[in-house]
């Protein structure tokens, strides 16, 4: 038996793909499946089983698509019935203690409900080395390597009810397993969907139990702390939910390949108002951009402030430095975002040549910000956790994702500089700024990490 984990930056989201004697399952797929489609090519597998661990809340699901390229059998929790999110789709429903048998590969279910209440972990079985014994499970978002899975994904009736649930999965699912299992999670540290996840990507669960606290807590305090620590929750974990019940639609091809000339999008702007993203760097972007564009830069978290901050109903056109945008195209699908309509092609230094209207939005460093003491409000857009380790005096903290639901409280008539980790979210809350008529914003550059570097003062509460 092998294990081939598949990772995507940014969301920290762990797919996997377990094969024997030729034929392979792939655990919790990402949409654009053709990284195992590729894989099973080079390894001459065939694809059988697409299994997955839950209703996924922070991507769109690949199993449909990847059931569709290969005619793989989807199984599914059947562990859905009556819940607020129920599979609206064709497939086995994979029931606790159930075994599917790939090769020389047995697969046991596990209902292990708390992050959501159909839930499933996946215990595997090599049966040409121990077929008594499990060789690993796959936990999905239920146990995380330092930490479980978030309850709070269903609203404030529901999550004492899940966090309840997670404390007897932990405790009722896990006690009779042994020390040497391998831990195979369904995320990694950055991933929303908990929090104290640790840097390493697989664990033991006997290191599990010596090492995470959670395991020695009561119930009471059980259920306390997982609520009381989880991360801040993405707008889009709902709409996600929503997709993957139903069935994210199978891509035929990845949308937005259609190249727009300048001309082209002067004229979708006044007539369609569509999303303009910006994928360049801050700088860039600072220094000439589109009018009502948002500059979310290009890279590992894409996904994750596109899917929270962008509307999936508006068209969107890319814009980067050379009109090249193909992973950018696969950031934006996997979080349902597949009303992509083009690129700018030959990307913003066309728009410029073109003799079109420009914005631009000021940039100063730290240093500047400090000794200067400009007059007008430092806008910190970091997370709560990342506020409380230390901020700029008299800064003003509104975590980026939480920003469009508060400009009122901004003043217009002063000047916000905007502040983040390193300047990639300050930017965004620039350009979500400047694009809701606020014409006195600076973004600062290189944000806290440029700040302590050049040792100037924090304060914490």
């Amino acid at each position: 038996m092998k294990i081939e984990r598949f990772e995507v930056p940014g969301l920290a989201q762990y797919s996997y793909v377990l094969s024997s004697e030729g034929n392979a399952v792939v655990i919790d797929p990402m949409r654009d499946v053709d990284r195992y489609l590729t894989y099973a090519k080079k390894q001459d597998l065939k694809i059988t089983h697409v299994l997955e661990t839950h209703i996924h809340a922070d991507f769109a699901s690949g199993s449909t698509a990847l059931a569709h390229a290969t005619g793989a059998e989807l199984w599914l929790s059947a562990h859905d019935g009556g819940e607020q999110y129920r599979y609206g789709f064709e497939h086995h429903r994979f029931a606790d203690g159930e075994s599917l048998k790939v090769g020389a590969m047995r697969i046991q279910a596990l209902h292990t409900p708390g992050h959501t209440p159909e839930h499933l972990s996946f215990l595997v079985f090599d049966t040409a080395r121990n077929a008594a014994e499990p060789q690993a499970i796959f936990s999905g978002d239920f146990l995380f390597v330092g930490s479980f899975g978030r309850p709070d994904l269903l609203g404030e009736q529901e999550k004492q009810r899940l966090a309840s649930a997670l404390f007897t999965s932990m405790h009722d699912k896990l006690a009779s397993l042994p020390a040497g299992l391998e831990v195979h999670p369904g995320h990694g540290a950055g991933s929303l969907c908990g929090s104290g996840m640790t840097e390493q990507a697989q664990s033991t669960l006997g290191y599990e139990r010596a090492s995470n606290h959670l395991f020695t807590l009561d119930r009471a305090a059980f259920q306390k702390e997982v609520l009381e620590t989880v991360p801040p929750l993405p707008s889009y974990y709902p709409r996600m939910k929503e997709l993957n019940s139903r069935g994210p639609a199978v891509l035929e091809e990845l949308p937005g390949g259609e190249a727009i000339s300048p001309q082209q999008l002067q004229t979708m702007v006044a007539e369609q108002s569509p999303i303009l993203l910006d994928l360049r760097r801050p700088e860039a972007y600072g220094g000439a951009h589109i009018r009502g564009a948002i500059n979310i830069g290009a890279g590992p978290n894409l996904s994750l402030w596109a899917g929270w901050l962008l509307d999936p109903a508006k068209p969107i056109i890319l814009i980067s430095e050379n009109g090249e945008n193909t992973e950018a195209r696969k950031s934006l699908v996997r979080v349902g975002l597949d009303n992509i309509r083009g690129s700018l092609a030959g990307g913003m230094p066309a728009w410029i040549e073109a003799g079109l209207e420009l914005e631009h939005v000021s940039q100063i460093s730290v240093r500047q910000l400090h000794e200067g003491k400009p007059a007008g409000t430092v806008l910190d857009v970091r997370s709560d956790a990342e506020w409380n380790q230390g901020h700029i005096a008299n800064a003003r903290h509104i975590m980026l994702g939480n920003l469009k639901g508060n400009l009122q409280s901004l003043p217009k008539e002063q000047p916000i500089f905007t502040f983040c980790g390193s300047g990639y979210r300050s930017s965004i809350a620039a350009s979500i700024l400047a694009g809701s008529g606020f014409t006195r914003v600076v973004n600062v550059d290189g944000g806290m990490t440029a700040w302590q570097r050049q040792k100037l003062p924090l304060v914490t509460t």
